[in-house]
C-alpha cells in the first residue's frame, strides 16, 4: 500500500485581523503554558492574541508528555514552580466537568528498589510534607506488592502519593484556547516571530506573515524561549533542549498495574516512569538526554532496548506484551534547574521560559502568577464564559463510538469515528497538522500506525476543505 503524505492536507492558517490592530498582550507560543496563559488574560478582559509558528497548538515541546497531573510533593521547596503547579492542580480539579475533561486518580508510588534508595525515601516524604502535599505514606514491601502484584519482589518500598492522576494532555490546552477565543482573543497559526520593535508604548512583533502590534509580549516559546527572549535586547537564560525517549506498550497491558509508578528521583531528571495513559496503553520513559538540537527528537535503537530492559525488570509481566509506538519529546530545560520567569517593566515584556516536566501541571497556574505580574495595567470586568464541548478521546468517559449516531470507524485500532474526524477539522480550533488530528481523535495512533485507515482519513481531510 503505497505511503500517503497527510500532512499536505493541511492549508496555511491565516489570523482574522489585520495590522492596524493594537492588542494589550500577545502570548508568542501555543504550548500548554501559552495556551493557559491566552485563557486567562483574555477571561480578564484584556484584548489578546496567542502567536505560534507551526500551523497548529502543541506541535514543540508540549506534545510529548507522561500526562500526569502532580501534586508538587517532590517539586523544589519554596519554589514559583511549586506553588504553580499546586495552583495549576487546584484550578484543574475545578474547571474539568465544564470542560468535559477526563481525570483520573490513580495515585503513585514512589518505588525504592535497593536499600540506598529506600535510606533516601524518609527524606523525599518529608519534603512533600513541607511542600504541604499531606495525603503521603510510607509503605512497607508488602504493601507495595498488594497494590501492585505485578510488580517486581524486588521492590523493597514505596511512598504513596494519593493525589497524582492521569488527564488527557492534549485535549486540555485545546479547551484552554477555546475558552480565550469565547472571551474575545485572537489566533495567530504560522506566524514565525522574526523580529520586533519597542517604541516606548507598544511592541510590533515582525513575523513571517505580518507585523502584530501588542502593548505588552509575553514569551512563552518554549524550546525556542531564549531565541525570542533576545528581541527585548538581551537574553536572561539559555535553553538546552532535553530529549525523553518512550515506549508504548499494546492495550492488552493496561491492566498490569493500578498506580503510576515512580523511581526515587536523581539531581538531573525524576528517572523512568511506568503509568497508564487515559488512552488505554501503558507508557515506559521518559529518558534524559541533553542534546544542541531544538528540532531533532529521533529515537535511538539503543536507548530504546535499555528503557525496555528497565521496564521489563520493573515489571516482568510486559513481556508478554507488544510494544506498539515509540516516540521522543523534547524539554525546554534551561541553564539552571528552576523557571525562567520574569518581567521586564520598562520593555513591556514577560518571560515565561525553562518550564519542564510540570508545565502540563502548572499551566493554569502560572497562567494566574503572569496575569498577577500585569494585572495592575487591566481592571476590566472578567468575561463570562459558558461551558464548551470538548471531544473526549480518553477511556475514562463515554468515547463517541459507543453512541448510536457515529456514523462509521475509520480507525479501527483507536475507534475513532467518521465524526470525530470531521469535528476535529472544522472546529473553530480545527486541526492544522496531522499531528493536530492525532492529538485531538487518536487516529493512526494504534497497532497498525494509519496503515489501514490513512486513504479514509485523506478523503475525510480533502472533504472537509471544500
Amino acid at each position: 500500500m503505497k505511503q500517503i503524505d497527510l500532512n499536505n492536507l493541511f492549508p496555511k492558517k491565516t489570523a482574522d485581523f489585520n495590522e492596524d490592530e493594537i492588542f494589550d498582550i500577545a502570548v508568542i507560543g501555543a504550548g500548554v503554558v501559552g495556551c493557559g496563559i491566552f485563557k486567562e488574560f483574555c477571561e480578564n478582559g484584556a484584548k489578546t492574541v496567542l502567536i505560534e509558528k507551526e500551523n497548529d497548538i502543541l506541535e514543540g515541546a508540549s506534545k510529548g508528555n507522561s500526562a500526569i497531573l502532580h501534586t508538587g510533593f517532590d517539586a523544589p521547596p519554596d519554589s514559583l514552580e511549586l506553588d504553580c503547579v499546586k495552583r495549576g492542580y487546584a484550578e484543574y480539579i475545578k474547571i474539568k466537568e465544564k470542560l468535559n475533561l477526563p481525570f483520573l486518580n490513580t495515585k503513585a508510588l514512589v518505588v525504592a528498589w535497593s536499600d540506598e534508595q529506600v535510606e533516601k525515601l524518609d527524606a523525599i516524604l518529608k519534603k512533600g510534607l513541607n511542600n504541604g502535599v499531606k495525603e503521603l505514606e510510607l509503605i512497607d514491601n508488602k504493601e507495595v506488592l498488594k497494590r501492585e502484584p505485578n510488580l517486581s519482589s524486588e521492590a523493597k518500598a514505596a511512598i504513596l502519593v494519593h493525589g497524582e492522576s492521569l488527564i488527557d494532555p492534549w485535549n486540555s490546552p485545546l479547551a484552554y484556547v477555546k475558552l480565550g477565543l469565547q472571551a474575545g482573543g485572537k489566533l495567530a497559526f504560522s506566524h514565525e516571530v522574526k523580529d520586533g520593535h519597542f517604541n516606548g508604548d507598544c511592541w510590533e512583533i515582525k513575523t513571517s506573515q505580518k507585523t502584530i502590534k501588542a502593548k505588552t509580549v509575553i514569551n512563552a516559546a518554549g524550546l525556542y524561549g531564549d531565541i525570542v527572549d533576545s528581541i527585548k535586547g538581551s537574553k536572561d537564560f539559555k535553553i538546552i533542549p532535553r530529549k525523553g525517549q518512550f515506549i508504548i506498550f499494546d492495550k492488552s497491558a493496561y491492566e498490569l498495574i493500578n498506580s503510576i509508578i515512580l523511581p526515587v528521583p536523581t539531581k538531573i531528571t525524576k528517572g523512568v516512569v511506568i503509568t497508564k495513559t487515559a488512552f488505554g496503553n501503558i507508557l515506559v520513559g521518559p529518558t534524559a538526554e541533553d542534546q544542541e538540537s531544538r528540532t531533532s527528537s529521533i529515537t535511538k535503537a539503543e536507548t530504546l532496548k535499555q528503557l525496555q530492559q528497565k521496564a521489563y525488570e520493573l515489571l516482568p509481566s510486559l513481556k508478554n506484551h507488544d510494544i506498539v509506538a515509540t516516540f521522543a519529546g523534547l524539554r525546554p530545560a534551561s541553564d539552571k534547574n528552576h523557571y525562567r520567569v520574569k518581567i521586564n517593566d520598562d520593555k513591556n515584556w514577560i518571560t515565561v521560559g525553562g518550564i519542564r516536566s510540570t508545565g502540563l501541571t502548572s499551566s493554569l497556574g502560572l497562567a494566574k502568577y503572569v496575569f498577577e505580574l500585569n494585572a495592575r495595567k487591566y481592571k476590566k470586568p472578567k468575561v463570562k464564559s459558558s461551558p464548551i464541548y470538548i471531544q473526549n478521546i480518553s477511556e475514562f468517559k463515554e468515547r463517541d463510538y459507543k453512541s448510536s449516531d457515529y456514523k462509521k470507524i475509520i480507525c479501527h485500532c483507536e475507534c475513532v469515528t467518521q465524526r470525530e474526524i470531521e469535528n476535529a477539522l472544522t472546529s473553530e480550533v480545527g486541526a492544522g497538522t496531522i499531528g493536530g488530528l492525532k492529538r485531538r481523535t487518536r487516529v493512526t495512533m494504534g497497532r497498525c500506525q494509519g496503515f489501514n485507515c490513512q486513504a479514509a482519513i485523506s478523503n475525510i481531510c480533502e472533504k472537509s476543505k471544500s
